[in-house]
């Protein structure tokens, strides 16, 4: 196994929703409560799990758009948590965003080669003359055309635009990208294209990803391990075959069970989740899936299980499998 790149030690973020007179919280939101995991240089590592899990939120604690409310983030060994914010800021062309809407991220005042070339000159990483030949050489390898650049992004498709996020990105030569869900405002066709794409310039650049996504099917086509959220924890990581042959936590099998076959004669049996999603603001002292498991038994609803490695390189969070 390669080494590890990014290590996520305890992480959590807590959004407070209500205050006292005092201005003291007394509502708060647990959108992230004590994960950990590792990314090993040159991975894919997708995280999946339904809205309001909490796995977009870790990546923008990646990026420094969020303050996590406790835990580490360990880069190489830094721990950007305890970081000044200038030397933060150090950091951040290290860690770049791909984000989910291509449209809202992009300035529509601004043409895309300035777009692209806004993060070089921001971070004195070439000079004067060679920005140009950057941008040229950053859109030829995300597909588009040297014309392309004085155009607005209202002006290409949301493909299109995606490959500019993707080129902008890129622009300050990153080790790690959080995509969060970048395929999921696209058809489907053009996910395709935009995951191939990124699996290419993965092993070009030498990239990192942090693969955020809501469903299975999408992460299975570029990620290298998987990691399934729910109401803010972690349930289960393993290597992406693994996890598609032997899921060992029931919600990662119901996630499994809803992906549609394109094989005809394949009939696979759907689980059903019965049951309310708990609040984030009130989650359950026990496991937080314990009110929709379909495989809980007395005591789930009391012990809250910790992520625990149940074969190599397989971790599960489920009581079934820590007796």
């Amino acid at each position: 196994m390669s080494e590890v790149l990014v290590e996520v030690r305890n992480l959590r973020k807590y959004f407070t929703v209500e205050r006292d007179f005092f201005g003291r919280p007394t509502s708060v939101l647990k959108a992230v409560d004590d994960v950990s995991f590792q990314i090993h240089k040159g991975e894919a590592f997708g995280l999946v799990g339904e809205s309001g899990c909490g796995k977009t939120t870790i990546g923008k604690m990646l990026v420094d758009l969020y303050t996590p409310t406790s835990g580490k983030i360990l880069f190489e060994g830094t721990d950007l948590t305890a970081l000044s914010p200038e030397k933060r800021r150090a950091f951040c062309k290290s860690i770049q965003l791909i984000f989910q809407d291509p449209y809202a991220s992009l300035n529509p005042r601004m043409t895309i080669g300035d777009i692209i070339a806004e993060p070089i000159k921001i971070n004195h990483l070439l000079p004067k003359d060679q920005i140009e030949k950057r941008v040229t050489y950053l859109l030829n390898c995300v597909g588009l055309a040297n014309h392309q650049r004085n155009r607005y992004p209202h002006e290409f498709s949301g493909g299109q635009r995606q490959r500019v996020g993707i080129a902008r990105a890129l622009a300050v030569e990153p080790k790690l990208i959080v995509c969060d869900e970048p395929v999921s405002a696209l058809d489907v066709s053009i996910q395709a294209q935009v995951l191939n794409l990124l699996d290419e310039l993965k092993d070009e650049f030498g990239l990192t990803y942090l693969f955020i996504a809501h469903g299975l099917n999408v992460v299975k086509h570029i990620s290298d391990r998987v990691g399934v959220m729910y109401l803010g924890k972690l349930m289960e990581i393993a290597p992406k075959q693994e996890l598609y042959h032997n899921p060992l936590h029931p919600y990662t099998q119901a996630l499994l069970s809803a992906i549609p076959s394109i094989d005809p004669t394949r009939r696979k049996q759907r689980i059903i989740l019965s049951g309310d999603v708990p609040s984030p603001i009130n989650p359950p002292d026990g496991c937080r899936f314990c009110s929709r498991c379909f495989k809980s038994f007395e005591g789930c609803d009391r012990e809250g299980p910790v992520l625990r490695e149940v074969s190599p390189g397989h971790f599960a969070a489920c009581r079934l499998f820590q007796k």
